[in-house]
């Protein structure tokens, strides 16, 4: 797409503008023909009357015809009695309207822009303008034009236009200043903007190769790569290894540079077990606050309850069940407080041994929240228990700062706890490092945290190892359920788990099996396979529905058996183009209605509803997650709406420019399918990178299934996913100042 049109001319009129991130639609007067052109933007501001040199490209919008896609702009003050007018009359100027501008445009004709900036107080002149008044336009009118220095002064610098908005937005008359003293600034403060896109802005400005404020910032963004990857810190030499090589510079410079970061405490240099290990201050602090507060709730356990197992013996004749060792023993340390640790792979009673516990803590009048990592998961507790259960971030009472929807709080913290004397997380290998802390933030040192969940699957998608670490610890109460119930023992996806996660090779294609394996050597004939198997053969064989039952889960986003292109195949086979469905392509997805589609981040501000046959409302709240699944219904390509069925039966109305947090759902990473369940589950198993195809993720992505597993591919590629056990090596430090920590309340007890 040629982005270097040049269009200029006057502003006409502003269609469309949205404060928060600056995109608008607007006409123009082209210079050249007096024809109107609509176009789009992301400014911080335009006004009727403006003049506009934009550089860009036209596009067709499938409703709205041809359009001008602005890439980068200057406006200018218009310089027509007419334009004049129309600038001042359209609110560009606080206070004045259009009568009010037609009246400065009488009174001073082509010298009016000249009056209010040099000569304010002859506006005075004009009735309904007081002097303190004329001196408020004046100001406002300086501002402006400010403004239009500054965002012409950004895009010479190879900034967009809506990045420039960003950084105008929160510096404002002082952005210029900020940015030539310090440009690295911005990718500490302003979200959205990263490392490498401030060293192209700094290099343009001219800024010193090897100034510290430009290794400082490297260094940062090495850390902040390295949590994306899932590290609360890196190795000392491993940082300045990557930093030298990023920045190209000694690493005298680099370890200077990081004497001062420590000095100023946006990192921290701890000592570890393998050597110095650097932190950025926030996961140092999190990791141990996390330590200290678990083992703080852990000090808080009382004696066991002499008559529990009685209890519990009662309880299995209630609920007509019959709890393995392991299981009783859990559910009586949940009866004595603290923290407890309950793991277990499928098939070993969690949800049984949960549900227990539910009842003895419900018998004796405790109040218990429950709640879990997803969206997903959460409703699965509910389900599985029959009680209420949330997600941790509802249960925390998430809210967003108004300056930017992703930077979230909460109410929920040390001055405003929990309400609770109990609380459960499940899928608790999901949660990170930052929301961990978040939630001890919030719980009362006498209030219990039972954590339940498989230490064995992939770790949180966030930073840290926290259930794992936890357990490795040692010193927090641990219970793993180990034993095989005999139903569970029939089924293979169940047991091949089990042998997978100890490394063994699973059992194919058995007599009356709900695990199998179709044979495939290349990957067009796997991609062929998993669309037959969706389209034909499941729905004929098993009366499964194409779209809610069955899903397919790559251990890659790319490559031919990836999620992106399995996505397209899926979409083309069982959703195709017809003149009876509108579709909209965003970001080179193409999104139609009958698409099922996968929420992508969790955001907790999206409102939705749920309504009845007759379409009368039921109920309505806010909140919609990462790894939510539904149906687009409609999409209007004059409002510029998509409508999506959530299959939760929550409508959602998504504006085209918050699609980015929505994906076709046909296929998914098994990353993505954590804390989630479906009736058959479908795996490519094919080549791919050695670091993706490892038991771990086979056995997650086995483990999602209830009913029915099908690896497409070969027998070679299974096992070497099984053989394959080096996960991606974590660098967290929680187990260790959960150790340390331990060790010193000891000495203290015994002293």
């Amino acid at each position: 797409m040629d982005n270097n049109t040049r269009l200029e001319g006057e502003v006409d009129s502003l269609i469309y503008q949205n404060e928060d991130n600056g995109y608008c639609v607007f006409s123009v007067i082209n210079q050249e023909d007096g024809d109107e052109i609509v176009c789009t933007a992301n400014i911080s501001s335009i006004s009727p009357g403006e003049t506009v040199v934009l550089l860009g490209s036209y596009v067709n919008h499938p409703s709205y015809g041809r359009q001008f896609n602005v890439q980068s702009f200057e406006t200018s003050v218009p310089v027509t009695l007419q334009g004049m007018q129309k600038y001042l009359g359209s609110g560009a100027i606080k206070g004045i309207g259009e009568r009010m501008a037609e009246r400065i445009i009488s009174k001073f004709g082509e010298e009016s822009f000249d009056i209010i900036e040099s000569h304010p107080e002859r506006l005075s002149e004009i009735k309904g303008i007081s002097l303190k008044r004329a001196q408020e336009i004046s100001s406002l009118f300086h501002e402006k034009a400010n403004e239009r220095m500054i965002m012409a002064f950004l895009q010479s610098y190879g900034v967009s236009p809506s990045l420039s908005t960003k950084i105008y937005k929160k510096y404002g008359p002082k952005t210029a200043e900020i940015v030539k003293r310090n440009p690295y600034r911005l990718s500490e403060e302003i979200p959205g903007i990263g490392f490498k896109t401030v060293d192209t802005i700094a290099g343009k400005l001219g800024v010193d190769f090897a100034s510290v404020y430009r290794i400082k910032s490297g260094i940062s963004y090495c850390l902040s790569l390295g949590a994306l990857n899932g590290h609360t810190y890196l190795p000392k030499d491993e940082l300045l290894s990557l930093s030298c090589e990023l920045l190209g510079v000694p690493r005298e410079s680099a370890e200077n540079a990081l004497i001062e970061m420590q000095v100023e405490k946006s990192i921290i240099q701890a000592n570890l077990s393998d050597g110095i290990g650097v932190f950025l201050n926030s996961f140092f602090y999190a990791e141990n606050y996390v330590a200290k507060k678990l083992l703080e709730i852990s000090s808080h356990g009382i004696e066991k309850p002499e008559n529990v197992f009685d209890e519990i013996e009662e309880l299995e004749e209630t609920l007509g069940i019959t709890l393995a060792r392991n299981q009783k023993y859990a559910v009586s340390e949940a009866m004595t407080g603290g923290v407890l640790v309950i793991t277990g792979g499928p098939g070993t009673g969690k949800t049984t041994t949960l549900n227990a516990i539910i009842a003895l803590l419900k018998k004796r009048g405790l109040e218990i929240e429950l709640c879990a990592p997803t969206g997903r998961a959460a409703k699965r507790m509910s389900e599985a228990t029959g009680e209420p259960a949330k997600t941790i971030h509802r249960l925390l009472e998430v809210k967003f700062l108004s300056d930017d929807s992703r930077r979230q709080n909460f109410e929920r913290n040390e001055d405003n706890p929990i309400e609770a004397d109990v609380v459960i997380i499940d899928e608790s290998s999901m949660v990170d490092i930052m929301l961990m802390f978040s939630l001890l933030r919030a719980l009362d040192p006498a209030t219990s945290l039972i954590l339940v969940g498989d230490a064995d699957q992939l770790p949180s998608v966030g930073p840290g190892n926290v259930l794992k670490d936890i357990i490795a610890s040692g010193s927090i109460k641990t219970i793993r359920l180990d034993e095989i119930f005999r139903q569970a023992q029939k089924s293979h996806i169940v047991m091949n788990a089990h042998r997978i996660n100890k490394g063994e090779y699973p059992v194919l294609n058995a007599d009356d099996s709900d695990f199998f394996l179709v044979r495939r050597n290349t990957m067009p004939e796997v991609e062929f396979t998993i669309i037959d198997l969706i389209k034909k053969r499941l729905p004929n064989f098993k009366g499964y529905d194409s779209m809610t039952d069955i899903q397919v889960l790559s251990p890659m986003k790319k490559s031919l058996i990836g999620v992106i292109s399995l996505n397209q195949a899926l979409q083309k086979a069982l959703n195709p183009p017809s003149q009876y469905k509108n579709e909209y392509e965003f970001r080179n997805v193409i999104f139609r209605e009958g698409d099922k589609v996968m929420q992508i981040k969790n955001n907790y501000t999206t409102p939705w509803s749920i309504f009845d046959s007759s379409g009368r409302l039921l109920e309505e709240d806010l909140g919609i997650f990462n790894g939510d699944e539904g149906i687009i219904k409609t999409i209007n390509l004059k409002t510029e709406y998509m409508t999506v069925l959530f299959d939760d039966s929550k409508t959602v109305k998504y504006p085209f420019s918050q699609l980015d947090e929505l994906d076709l759902g046909y296929a998914a990473t098994i990353h993505k399918s954590q804390g989630s369940e479906y009736k058959a589950v479908i795996i490519p198993v094919h080549s791919g990178p050695a670091l993706l195809l490892n038991r771990n993720l086979i056995y997650t992505g086995v483990t999602r299934a209830k009913e029915m597993v099908i690896l497409v591919g070969t027998e070679e590629a299974i096992k070497k996913m099984v053989d394959n056990n080096k996960e991606i090596n974590r660098y967290s430090s929680l187990d260790l100042k959960i150790k340390k920590f331990s060790n010193l309340l000891t000495k203290e007890v015994k002293e």
